[in-house]
């Protein structure tokens, strides 16, 4: 093999060579995060105010299944809640849909606007400044869990159709693998989400469609350091603190797991998604 060229190293082998330590953690089981308060939930979520480069360069986007759950016409009017920098966002202009786009942070709007051509304002779910029965279908990917649930499903009922639909879709890291779910604790990268879990919503939402499933994303250690840079621990995190996790994932991945920096490491993900349809009235 040449100096420079790539080896991968697939799940299933890391996963082969990995002994847990004794003292390991339990997987969550929880059906949303635990914040300690509203301050508490809230301060985390602003933490996304910057970092938005480093944000689009290391998120994956989302398996083609989820965008496959909406029940929507080619140049349907959709409006993507939490947009970030774009990633679910450009996946649904390539399919043609007429796509808007807010976020509460302006460094995450800028750099959507600076690779997607879609209308993009600040704004929160809930309170979108969007008119009245606007849009066919609302989407939220890693969004809906920094909301106000009870506020945020009034607005969309609002500012959707009457047969209109909303997307929840999260990317989580695959913890119910050893290795993964140490690497989780490591980055501080949420391990919040029970396996089978059901987002908390009101009415007049109910869950029509849901899909779960595992896939890959593939990194190598720098992505996966940069990957922890966009996390809300790390963006919030003094600068000591980011020196203790920087240290702490380097020994994992380099010593503990052995791999190298130019391997190309098969990263198991979950993803969790729902369509929310409205009762009849």
């Amino acid at each position: 093999m040449c100096e420079n060229q790539s080896s991968f190293r697939s799940s299933h082998t890391v996963s082969q060579a990995f002994v847990p330590p004794p003292n390991a953690p339990p997987v969550s089981q929880r059906d949303t995060p635990k914040f300690h308060s509203n301050e508490h939930r809230n301060l985390s979520a602003r933490a996304f105010k910057s970092g938005a480069y480093d944000y689009h360069k290391a998120r994956p986007s989302y398996p083609a299944q989820v965008l496959d759950l909406l029940e929507v016409s080619a140049n349907a009017k959709l409006l993507d809640v939490g947009c970030g920098t774009g990633k679910l966002t450009e996946q649904l202009k390539e399919r043609g849909h007429h796509v808007f786009a807010l976020d509460p942070s302006g460094d995450m709007v800028r750099t959507l606007r600076s690779h997607l051509e879609v209308p993009a304002w600040i704004a929160t779910a809930e309170q979108t400044s969007a008119a009245s029965g606007a849009f066919d279908a609302i989407t939220c990917a890693q969004t809906w869990h920094w909301l106000d649930a009870a506020l945020a499903s009034k607005e969309f009922d609002r500012v959707t159709s009457t047969s209109g639909q909303v997307l929840l879709v999260w990317n989580t890291l695959d913890v119910s693998i050893p290795w993964v779910h140490r690497l989780s604790r490591i980055m501080h990268s949420g391990d919040t989400l029970k396996e089978g879990f059901i987002p908390t919503f009101y009415d007049p939402w109910f869950i029509s469609k849901e899909v779960r499933l595992r896939w890959s994303h593939p990194m190598t250690t720098t992505s996966i350091h940069l990957l922890t840079h966009t996390r809300s621990y790390w963006l919030r995190s003094s600068e000591k603190t980011r020196e203790k996790v920087t240290a702490n994932l380097s020994w994992y991945l380099n010593e503990h797991l052995g791999f190298s920096d130019t391997d190309l490491i098969e990263l198991p993900y979950r993803c969790d998604a729902f369509v929310l349809s409205k009762k009849r009235r």
